[in-house]
Order: C-alpha cells, then structure tokens, then sequence
C-alpha cells in the first residue's frame, strides 16, 4: 500500500536508459518547454500512454456491438476534447495519432507562454512557481497544471502581482510575439525543398549527355593524329644512314690505290 503521506509514482521510466536517440529527443523537448527535468517527459508520455491503450482496447470490443464500449468510447473522446487534445468530432483512430507534444502543449506553463505573459517558457515556469499567474480568480503555482478548454482564456496574472503594471521591466513589450511551440508548420517546410531538389536534379541529367559526346571526340582524334609522324622520322632516318656507308668507304680506296701506282711507274723508268 504504501505510505499515505507520499503519493506513488505517476510516471513510467523509460526501459533502457542509455539509448542515444531517446536522451537527444528528450534534451530537446526539455529546452522547448522549458521543463525542469525528464520526469515532466515521462509523466506526459505516461498519460499518453494510458490514452492510446485505453483507445486500441475499445477499438478491439467495439465491433462487437456492445454499448457500454460505445459509451467508454464517447467518454474517453468528450475527455480529450475537453481538454482541447483533439478537435471535436474526433474518432478512436485521431486518439492512436497523438504524441507527447500534443500532451505538453496543454500544461499552463506552455499556456503562459504563448499568451504573451513572460518573455520565455523558462519564464513563465518562474512566474508560475513565484505565484504570479491565476486562472480565473484562483492562482495556481503548478507549472504543469493541464489546462481545459474552458479555463484557457482565463489564464491572467493576479490582481496582487506588480506584473499588472505595464512599465514593469519583467513584462513582455507589447510587440512581443511568441514563438509557436506545436509542429504544424514543419510538414509543409519539408515538402517544398524536396520539390526544389526534384526541379533542380532534372535540367542536371539533360546536361550530362552533352558533355560527354565532345568528350569522345577529343579521345579519338589524338589517336590518329601521333600515328603518322612516327613512321616519317624513321624512314628518314634509314634514308640518311644509307648514304654515309656507301660513301664513305668508296673515297678511301681511291686515295689509297692511286699513290701505289704512281711509286711503281716512277721506279720502273729511273732502272
């Protein structure tokens, strides 16, 4: 059972805690929300979780025709469109479609916030905390206090805070705008780069061909062109050769015979 005095755990911890991708979602979901650990994260995903297995149970019971899981059905969807989770008129299946952020988009923090009562969410936690914030004419010092649709509009400072004053240094100016903290822009983000991609990479592969056709002329002209100046070096080559072998040996034995000769006849008419 327990001890009266502390309540038990309201949230599941995650089964393996060292996963990479799982402490890098959370890191940025906690500077998003400007939450103070990863136990808020937890104890969204928690809520969401009972959400979605309460739906996938009715989902399975309700062909079968029975009213009471008409009725649980009805009540599960009245609860979440009160809570302005899902938009009226919703079925089990928008249920099955829902994420964590779509859980923390609903906490007063993230409220005070995109009403343009502090400056940041980290803000407007500290806000909240220090007692400045009501709903209605209560205050509230819970920073995740799950706002319904109703008291949404009633989310105000109180009528004792100084923050009323509209010169007062830690209130908004009145330009502010906050930023919006839901991904419904995101989708449409992504899909018009990719068709910038898409009409970009099309005139890309029509150019390619073209390039490659001078490319084959230039390899095959060099290839001819080297193969006739090679045969006439070598020709000539033989040719000059030639000449020099026969004349060469032709002028010596006509300077050698002819002293021979004349010393014979010069000797033969002195006897």
């Amino acid at each position: 059972m327990g001890k009266p005095k502390f309540s038990r755990k309201k949230y599941e911890t995650p089964s393996h805690p060292w996963k990479e991708d799982r402490i890098k979602a959370e890191n940025e979901l906690i500077k998003k929300y400007g939450l103070k650990n990863k136990r808020e994260i937890w104890k969204a995903k928690t809520a969401l979780r009972k959400y979605r297995g309460q739906a996938r149970e009715l989902m399975a019971k309700i062909r079968g025709g029975d009213p009471q899981t008409k009725k649980e059905s009805d009540q599960l969807l009245m609860h979440l469109n009160r809570m302005n989770i899902l938009p009226p008129k919703s079925t089990l299946d928008d249920v099955l479609a829902l994420d964590t952020e779509s859980i923390l988009s609903r906490r007063l923090q993230t409220l005070t916030y995109l009403k343009g009562l502090a400056n940041t969410p980290f803000q407007a936690r500290q806000l909240i905390s220090h007692g400045h914030i009501s709903i209605g004419n209560k205050k509230v010092t819970i920073p995740s206090y799950m706002v319904t649709k109703d008291e949404e509009g009633e989310i105000s400072y109180i009528s004792a805070s100084p923050l009323n004053d509209v010169m007062h240094p830690a209130r908004p100016r009145a330009d502010f705008k906050s930023v919006p903290v839901k991904k419904e822009t995101k989708p449409k983000e992504t899909e018009e780069p990719k068709k910038e991609k898409a009409a970009t990479e099309e005139p890309k592969k029509e150019e390619k061909p073209e390039e490659e056709k001078p490319a084959e002329e230039t390899t095959t002209k060099p290839v001819e062109e080297p193969a006739k100046p090679e045969e006439k070096p070598v020709e000539e080559a033989a040719q000059k050769e030639k000449p020099e072998e026969t004349v060469e040996p032709k002028k010596e034995e006509t300077k050698v015979e002819k002293p021979k000769v004349k010393e014979k006849d010069t000797k033969e008419g002195e006897e």
